[in-house]
C-alpha cells in the first residue's frame, strides 16, 4: 500500500467526523467547482527576510492536498532573482530550484516577513528594490489566481493589485493597506475571485485550506484537516456570498 492510499484510508473515519462541521462552513462560503482538468500548479514565492511559517505553512498544505485528489498537484518555491539560496526571517536558508513563472501557474501564494523591520531583509526592502513588485503587477491573467498572506499583501498593494479590492493582512499593517487603496475585511481569509488574501502569520494555514476546497473540492480540505489535526479558523469572506 502507496503512502497515499495509507493516508486515504486512515483519514476516512476522521474525514467524515469532521464533515458534518465541514458542511455549514460549505454552505456559507459558496464554493465553485474546480476550474480546471490539469495539474493544480501552485507557485510560493520566496525573497530574503521571508517569514519561516509564512511560507512553509501553505506549501506543506497544498503539497499534502496531492493526498486526498485524484488530481496532480505541483507546487514549488520560486524567486524573481536567479535561481540561489534565500535567507529567512529567522535565519532558514532554502534553496530555490525555480525561477519566476507565473504563466506557468495556477496559482501564487505570496508570504510577508520582516514589515516591521525596514532596515532589514523583508517586504519593505523587495518594496524598495521593485523588483518582486513589478513582477507581481505582471503577472495576472486569466485563470490565474494570486494570493498573499501577512504582510505579503504588501507587495501585491505596491504592485497596484490591491486598490479597490477587498482585501485583509497581519493586524500591524491594516492601516498601511487601507491608506493605500485596499477595502479591508474582518476576516481570517478573504476571497475576491483572482485575489484571495489572508490575515497574519499562522492564517497561512487556513489561504491554503481554503485554496485547497476550493480548487479541489471540500473532500481535500476535509483529509487535510483531518491529516493535519487543524480545522480552518473563522468564515472566508467571499465576493459571492457579500453580494447575496
Amino acid at each position: 500500500m502507496n503512502r497515499r492510499t495509507l493516508l486515504r484510508t486512515t483519514t476516512a473515519l476522521g474525514a467524515a467526523t469532521l464533515a458534518a462541521g465541514a458542511a455549514d462552513r460549505e454552505a456559507a462560503a459558496s464554493m465553485r467547482a474546480p476550474r480546471r482538468g490539469g495539474p493544480l500548479r501552485v507557485h510560493v514565492v520566496l525573497f530574503d527576510g521571508v517569514e519561516e511559517l509564512d511560507f512553509t505553512a501553505p506549501y506543506e498544505v497544498l503539497a499534502a492536498s496531492g493526498y486526498f485528489t485524484a488530481r496532480e498537484v505541483d507546487v514549488r518555491y520560486v524567486t524573481v532573482d536567479n535561481t540561489r539560496s534565500i535567507k529567512a526571517a529567522y535565519g532558514t536558508r532554502v534553496r530555490v530550484e525555480h525561477r519566476w513563472g507565473p504563466d506557468a501557474a495556477d496559482v501564487l501564494v505570496v508570504p510577508g516577513g520582516g514589515y516591521a523591520r525596514r532596515e532589514d531583509p523583508g517586504v519593505w526592502a523587495e518594496i524598495k528594490r521593485g523588483v518582486l513588485p513589478r513582477a507581481l503587477a505582471a503577472a495576472p491573467r486569466r485563470g490565474l489566481t494570486i494570493s498573499a498572506l501577512c504582510t505579503g499583501v504588501m507587495l501585491l498593494s505596491a504592485a497596484g493589485l490591491i486598490r479597490g479590492r477587498p482585501c485583509t493582512t497581519h493586524h500591524r499593517a491594516r492601516a498601511d493597506l487601507e491608506k493605500q487603496g485596499g477595502v479591508l475585511k474582518t476576516a481570517r481569509v478573504v476571497d475576491d475571485g483572482d485575489l484571495v488574501t489572508a490575515g497574519g502569520v499562522t492564517s497561512g494555514l487556513d489561504l491554503a485550506l481554503w485554496l485547497a476546497r476550493r480548487e479541489l473540492g471540500a473532500d481535500a480540505a476535509i483529509g487535510l484537516e483531518q491529516m493535519l489535526e487543524y480545522e480552518a479558523r473563522g468564515t472566508v469572506w467571499t465576493a459571492e456570498r457579500d453580494r447575496g
